[in-house]
């Protein structure tokens, strides 16, 4: 099923899915079929969510989520975001072939956009369901100058704050997602059980300093701002190695109208950087942009640091690990936890209802966000029959 829907993409020789483009309706419309043959009762609203419903026999119960996204980011991997949703529907599906009716709802949503590739911000879909969707989002414009707006349409731009979901009407939020990293492949586990989403900053600083020709200006007498970059890289790489979880990335660097011959009078270069608890991330965020003060001010530069976004830690519910926990062992695998340092649709529900998730094994080294992305089918399997036997307790316990 991922391969298949991988035939929706932007570019011939790889997978790129972004937010409406003519790939992501396609994309969108194949999983309202397979939802549909499912058994599902099925819809796309206003932000491009698939939302396909398993009814509990009660109308009136609670839903319980279970999804993730289907946008991918440039030249993806299949399994990111997807893994998610198509283990949802195949669940469910089953839940539906055997006649086994729960006390809640089960929703199995398909996110529009989390990478946030086309318009810089990520989590569209899932912020419009929590009710976290920012009206001032729908101004903003892609590289085409294309508005999100009028990108959507008039009627479902309006349409968006009807998608949000009170707290009352939600039984918890679950979503199983590769691992994106090598961990669970040294290990040796199939699975893991997330036990916290990792809280991130992240800034855009721009270094000015003096352009010059490269033979004429002594190396003394320069006001380099790409030299100064670079010794704020090492300063991040420094400052991120203190603590377990902590992590930092310049993952962008550009010297604008760069040349070989003229030393740069401006770099651009991005911080991103997380931890699983906002404190030592916040920690980590003040040490480097003390040291970002410092190196300018020697090297006789200066910086203009712009606070992009800010994303708290979310915890995963005790509740929802202990059942993951319990259906691992189920199958004779030893329960293991990770902190997921990378963002998710999951975090957009902290404060509306409880959250869990499921790491599954990343092959190739743990390569994600790139064709090498690989997930094993006794692992989607492994992942499939512990996602199985959570909503079977969740219910039995309701």
């Amino acid at each position: 099923m991922a391969r298949r829907l991988a035939q929706y993409s932007e570019s011939a020789d790889g997978l790129t899915c972004t937010f409406f483009s003519p790939a992501h309706k396609a994309a969108a419309l194949q999983l309202c079929e397979w939802m549909r043959s499912a058994g599902l009762r099925v819809e796309i609203d206003a932000i491009g969510n698939v939302v396909g419903r398993y009814p509990s026999p009660a109308s009136e119960a609670q839903a319980l989520i279970v999804g993730s996204h289907y946008d991918t980011v440039t030249n993806a991997g299949l399994f990111d975001g997807r893994l998610g949703i198509l283990t949802a529907l195949v669940v469910t599906e089953h839940l539906r072939c055997v006649g086994w009716r729960l006390p809640f709802h089960i929703d199995v949503v398909a996110f529009s956009e989390e990478e946030g590739i086309r318009f810089s911000v990520p989590y569209l879909g899932s912020g419009a369901i929590t009710g976290n969707f920012d009206e001032a989002t729908l101004q903003r414009r892609d590289a085409n100058g294309i508005r999100l707006a009028d990108l959507i349409g008039d009627n479902s731009a309006s349409a968006i704050p009807g998608l949000a979901r009170p707290a009352s009407t939600l039984r918890g939020y679950l979503e199983v997602h590769i691992e994106q990293g090598p961990v669970l492949l040294q290990r040796d586990f199939p699975v893991a059980i997330v036990s916290s989403i990792a809280g991130s900053a992240r800034f855009s600083i721009s270094i000015n300093g003096v352009a010059g020709h490269a033979g004429t200006v002594p190396m003394m007498l320069r006001r380099d701002a790409a030299a100064a970059a670079a010794k704020i890289v090492l300063a991040v790489e420094r400052r991120c190695v203190e603590a377990p979880t902590l992590v930092g990335t310049v993952g962008q660097l550009v010297v604008p109208h760069g040349a070989i011959n003229v030393i740069p009078g401006r770099c651009e270069l991005s911080l991103d950087v997380r931890a699983a608890d906002d404190s030592t991330r916040d920690a980590a965020v003040a040490d480097i942009l003390g040291a970002v003060e410092k190196i300018t001010k020697c090297r006789g530069v200066t910086a203009d640091v712009k606070e992009i976004a800010r994303y708290p830690a979310v915890p995963c519910a005790q509740s929802l690990q202990s059942c993951f926990a319990k259906a691992i062992a189920k199958i004779g695998i030893e329960p293991f936890y990770l902190v997921s340092g990378a963002g998710h649709d999951a975090g957009m529900f902290a404060g509306l209802t409880e959250i869990g998730m499921l790491f599954v094994r990343c092959g190739n080294g743990g390569v994600s966000h790139s064709p090498l992305e690989t997930v094993t089918e006794d692992d989607a399997d492994v992942a499939a029959r512990v996602l199985l036997d959570v909503l079977v307790n969740l219910g039995q316990s309701s």
